[in-house]
C-alpha cells in the first residue's frame, strides 16, 4: 500500500502521460496490465497508482521505489522495454523521481 511520509527513504515516480481523449482509457489498461504483470515482481517496487484526468488527456503515475537503483536497474529489463515502447506509441511521458518533503493530513 502506498504511504506517503517524509523521511520513508524510498524515491517516488511521477510520470504524467500525455495521451489523445479516445486513448486515455486504453493507456489506462496497459499500465494497470504492466504494473501487473510486471512492475510488481521488480526488486525494490512498493507501489504504483494510475490516475487519469477528467478531460481524458493525461494520466499520471505515481509508483514507490525502495532506492534510485533499483528503479533505474528496472528501467535495463528487457520486458520493460517493450511494454514501455509500446505505452510511447499513443502517449507522450514527463517522468521525474522525488523525495517526500511534506505531507499534511487533517484528522
Amino acid at each position: 500500500m502506498t504511504s506517503i511520509q517524509k523521511n520513508r527513504n524510498i524515491v517516488t515516480l511521477i510520470n504524467i502521460f500525455t495521451v489523445e481523449p479516445q486513448n486515455q482509457q486504453r493507456l489506462v489498461d496497459m499500465l494497470v496490465e504492466t504494473t501487473e504483470q510486471i512492475m510488481n515482481i521488480q526488486e525494490g517496487f512498493i507501489s504504483a497508482n494510475i490516475h487519469k484526468s477528467l478531460d481524458g488527456t493525461k494520466v499520471v503515475n505515481y509508483a514507490q521505489w525502495k532506492s534510485r537503483d533499483v528503479f533505474e536497474k528496472m528501467l535495463n529489463n528487457p520486458k520493460v522495454i517493450v511494454r514501455m515502447n509500446d505505452i510511447l506509441n499513443i502517449a507522450k511521458s514527463d517522468g521525474s523521481l522525488y523525495d517526500v518533503v511534506f505531507t499534511e493530513e487533517k484528522l
